[in-house]
């Protein structure tokens, strides 16, 4: 049976709380991700700030550059340890609104998985399933 481990991205960008918002939002753009870990120094999970959870800054009448990621995160992150199932991680995501969750061991994040992770797993097997056909062809 596959587990979170198994197909989790281990470059995981991420930010501290005390990390400035806009700063936080560059690294969304610039990587491409809709949303990252907030960690400790020691990468203990204390939060997940998303694309979501940034857009408040439209709303802003004043630039807000004394905020930080702790004024936007989403405090108590929901999780998955590194060996749980990989089914149960595709049944959180089918079911929640989130893209993405971290992968912890210990408390630590080691990892992320996305819902393209999912799907680039889905086609990478896919595309194995049909080389073994072809092989087997006559």
């Amino acid at each position: 049976m596959l587990k979170a481990k198994d197909i989790m991205t281990r470059d995981v960008v991420s930010v501290k709380k005390d990390t400035p918002i806009y700063d936080a939002v560059y690294l969304l753009a610039k990587y491409d991700i809709s949303g990252m870990p907030v960690v400790r120094d020691d990468m203990t999970l204390v939060g997940m700030l998303s694309e979501i959870d940034t857009l408040a800054l439209f709303y802003g009448t004043v630039y807000q550059d004394d905020k930080t990621v702790a004024d936007y995160m989403t405090q108590h992150a929901l999780c998955f340890d590194e060996n749980e199932s990989l089914i149960d991680v595709c049944e959180f995501l089918m079911k929640n609104i989130f893209r993405r969750v971290p992968v912890t061991s210990k408390g630590k994040v080691v990892g992320i998985i996305s819902v393209k992770d999912i799907l680039e797993h889905i086609l990478r097997q896919r595309q194995s399933r049909t080389s073994l056909q072809a092989a087997d062809a006559p």
